[in-house]
């Protein structure tokens, strides 16, 4: 029901009221625009400011207060990155909670702990090889983690056993028409 709807209700029973009347008529219709108006910018500011549901504006300035945007295209996504930085604080440096922190931000790498004190390895276990983007990556994921950490990172290529199972002889690779760079990636 719209405001100009209500105004009716309310107004109605006081009699000198009546819908057939142009001049009490308009000035209640723009009266009723004008709150209509008001309550779709208060419905738009409350979703904007809640994480849960924001999507436009409010995502932009959340992450304008922070060092780097989320690695996310999607409203969802972003929110869920967005709400994984913020849980960052000082109990967030387990393995398992840097590792959803790394999830939660939209990165597709897994940390590791080493026999090495105080060394942590990066993967990234769905890409081959080194991922698109990496320096931006590498730059978030140096942010998130300890900075007494240091950082070694593995990347995955195919093997000669894998490439024997895939392509039975030298023809077949050649057949293919692949770069070196696309072969080594060719793990799946």
């Amino acid at each position: 029901m719209s405001h100009r709807d209500r105004l009716w209700e309310l107004l109605a029973p006081l009699g000198p009221y009546r819908r057939q009347g142009i001049y009490t008529a308009g000035e209640l219709a723009g009266e009723g625009a004008a709150l209509d108006g008001v309550l779709a910018a208060l419905e738009e500011l409350e979703r904007e400011t809640m994480l849960d549901t924001a999507e436009g504006e409010g995502l932009e300035k959340l992450e304008e207060l922070l060092i780097h945007r989320p690695v996310a295209e999607t409203a969802a996504a972003r929110r869920e990155a967005l709400s994984a930085l913020l849980r960052i604080g000082g109990d967030s440096f387990t393995l398992a909670a840097i590792n959803d922190n790394l999830r939660g931000c939209g990165l597709n790498a897994q940390v590791s702990e080493t026999e090495e004190p105080g060394v942590v390895e990066i993967r990234f276990p769905d890409v081959p090889g080194i991922p698109e983007g990496f320096e931006r990556l590498r730059r978030i994921i140096e942010d998130i983690l300890p900075c007494h950490l240091r950082v070694e990172y593995v990347y995955w290529y195919i093997t000669w056993r894998m490439m024997e199972e895939r392509f039975p002889t030298w023809g077949d690779i050649e057949a293919g028409g692949y770069t070196w760079g696309e072969l080594e990636k060719l793990v799946r």
